[in-house]
């Protein structure tokens, strides 16, 4: 893999929208610089379905209802309205802009989304680990433009120009050469104003994304990267940098207008990027993250203990965040003597730029909502049009019959009924490969939407077609079949709540059959009480041999399942996508329809 130019300055698309602020000389010293930016897009070019498609807001009264967000053609208005009367603008990204796409984006290995995109006029992105579910020499494609290898180009005489933006990944370098596989940093420039780019994923990437995407790669430490090119960015005199991270935390709040600096509510967001942020040098001015699908706009002190704005706008383009900056033309950086965020302020003291300058500004940052009750942008409209046209004779056809939503990644649970349904879809498959096939596991990461019941487009209520089902399940994983001993089975169940998931679980979705507690009053391990597992009303054999069936990223112990990765005598199936629908096919009707299953196989305890 040939490593791309390292980053060097550049002009950005800068004035989106506004009129020019004079002549040079008649600039005064300080310049507004206002920084749009999201994150997790994933190829959601269409409105997201159901509750992912949903953000929570927090009312005056204390109450909280859902508003239907997101969809391209109305991130392109909310950005191109929020972007007028503001000359000095740049927008970017945190990562996973693309992979776990549905159908739309996904079937031609998210071309759409990168087109979107450019005429989004995005000024630059981090990657995140989905940018390498196909590998290096894709995600080079993707920036750099060409047909797929296998697939070719998907219009006649038209070649994919790849992206107009650069991906930055400053922490991923090639293992033989030692250098960024991408560009590490980006300078954004406009009417004598710089800003800097640092883009990094998450060093825990190679753990959640398949051996083949990340083959060939290193991933290194998050804070050390990013202070490393803060400070080369220094040196060349670019003193106002903002680092694009890959990695996040939960917020006090699941409103996306929660005031996470309000007093009493302490830091108001927990989770990785709370120490990443505690680490990362002061030449540093904001942070915008991702990764957790999360929604907050929170100050973190930096290590000289000066707050610092630290945001992620939720995902699938259903929020963006609008952050002023202050940028001082006399000392190239930006003012951080006070933080204001959310319609709420919070002092903090003296900055590394701006001690007895008198700024007449504070830096301030809110998440909005990308609402559907706004104008498509034609242009959108035009894109996901020719695309679909492209895509409606695979997407449009009928797999299955559902008789109410089933609710998968918007579900809210540890256990979602859309993740039990998959995982009984997967053991049916294993099953006609082996009949001593005993239970499935399926990880939630992989549950990328639910399946709504009502129609869109053409589709009849409660019918599921492959592109609806495709949205579910993108990864095009293959479902694998191994013997595992009663004892690792039990020490998978204990990895979802230990270990690397001890802050954060990941709860392993159970097919028909498996049943247990889990004590969230315990720590680590404890919390799975081993006496209350059953298979198919028996305790489990800790000494018996089971035949157990699972995706193959959880077969190769992704997710830090490493017990699901000792597996022996492997057998692989289909792939996870035409399981799911052969089992849609034989086990739904339109008049006998699959209902939701209960999620009642894992009794939680609080």
């Amino acid at each position: 893999m040939a490593a791309l130019p390292a980053g060097a300055a550049h002009g950005g698309h800068g004035g989106h929208g506004g009129s020019g602020n004079g002549h040079h000389g008649d600039q005064g010293r300080y310049q507004d610089v206002q920084l749009l930016s999201f994150n997790d897009f994933h190829g959601n070019l269409e409105p997201p379905a159901g509750s992912s498609g949903q953000v929570t807001e927090k009312q005056a009264d204390g109450t909280t209802k859902q508003v239907e967000a997101g969809g391209a053609e109305y991130l392109a208005t909310s950005l191109r309205t929020a972007r007028k009367g503001h000359p000095y603008s740049v927008t970017a990204a945190a990562g996973d802009l693309i992979g776990a796409s549905p159908l739309l984006s996904g079937l031609f290995h998210d071309e759409p989304t990168v087109e979107a995109m450019n005429k989004l006029d995005l000024d630059v992105t981090g990657v995140g680990n989905h940018e390498f579910d196909e590998g290096a020499t894709e995600l080079a494609r993707i920036q750099n433009g060409g047909c797929h290898p296998k697939d070719g180009c998907y219009e006649d005489g038209r070649k994919f120009k790849g992206a107009d933006y650069p991906y930055l990944a400053a922490n991923v370098t090639d293992e033989k050469t030692g250098k960024p596989i991408l560009k590490p940093y980006y300078v954004w420039k406009h009417k004598g104003v710089k800003v800097g780019f640092i883009g990094v994923t998450l060093e825990g990437t190679p753990n959640i994304v398949s051996a083949d995407g990340v083959k060939g790669l290193k991933f290194h430490d998050e804070i050390e990267t990013v202070n490393k090119y803060a400070k080369i960015l220094d040196k060349q005199g670019v003193k106002s940098i903002v680092a694009l991270i890959h990695e996040g935390g939960v917020p006090a709040s699941s409103s996306y207008n929660y005031d996470c600096d309000a007093p009493g509510a302490g830091s108001g967001v927990s989770g990785p990027i709370v120490d990443i942020a505690k680490g990362i040098t002061p030449k540093v001015d904001a942070l915008v993250t991702g990764h957790t699908h999360n929604a907050y706009v929170c100050t973190i002190p930096d290590p000289s203990g000066n707050p610092r704005m630290v945001t992620s706008a939720a995902s699938y383009g259903k929020l963006y965040t609008d952050t002023t900056l202050t940028y001082d033309r006399r000392t190239k950086d930006i003012v951080r003597t006070a933080v204001k965020s959310t319609g709420q302020s919070k002092s903090t003291g003296q900055s590394k730029s701006a001690k007895g300058a008198g700024a007449p500004k504070l830096p301030t940052s809110a998440n909005h909502v990308v609402t559907r009750t706004q104008p498509k942008a034609p242009d959108m409209t035009a894109l996901i049009g020719k695309w679909n046209k492209l895509a409606a004779p695979v997407s449009n056809q009928a797999v299955g019959y559902i008789s109410a939503d089933i609710a998968g990644r918007g579900a809210g649970t540890p256990e979602e009924p859309l993740g039990d349904l998959i995982a009984d879809a997967q053991l049916a498959h294993a099953k006609s490969l082996d009949p001593k096939a005993a239970l499935a596991l399926m990880n939630p990461g992989g549950v990328r939407s639910d399946l709504v019941f009502k129609a869109s487009g053409s589709e009849g209520d409660g019918v599921v077609t492959y592109g609806e089902a495709f949205t579910v399940q993108p990864f095009s994983n293959t479902v694998n079949l191994v013997d595992l001993t009663g004892a690792q089975v039990v020490q998978a169940l204990q990895q979802q709540v230990s270990g690397g998931n001890e802050a954060s679980p990941k709860i392993l979705q159970p097919s028909a059959g498996l049943t247990y507690t889990l004590d969230m009053t315990k720590t680590g391990a404890a919390r799975v009480l081993v006496d209350s597992i059953r298979l198919n009303g028996a305790a489990i054999d800790q000494g018996a041999t089971y035949r157990v069936a699972m995706n193959s990223f959880l077969a190769g112990g992704g997710d830090g399942f490493a017990a699901l990765g000792q597996g022996k005598n492997p057998l692989v199936g289909a792939d996870d996508l035409k399981a799911f629908n052969d089992y849609l096919t034989a086990n739904s009707s339109a008049s006998a329809p699959i209902a939701p299953p209960k999620a009642d196989r894992i009794t939680i305890m609080k």
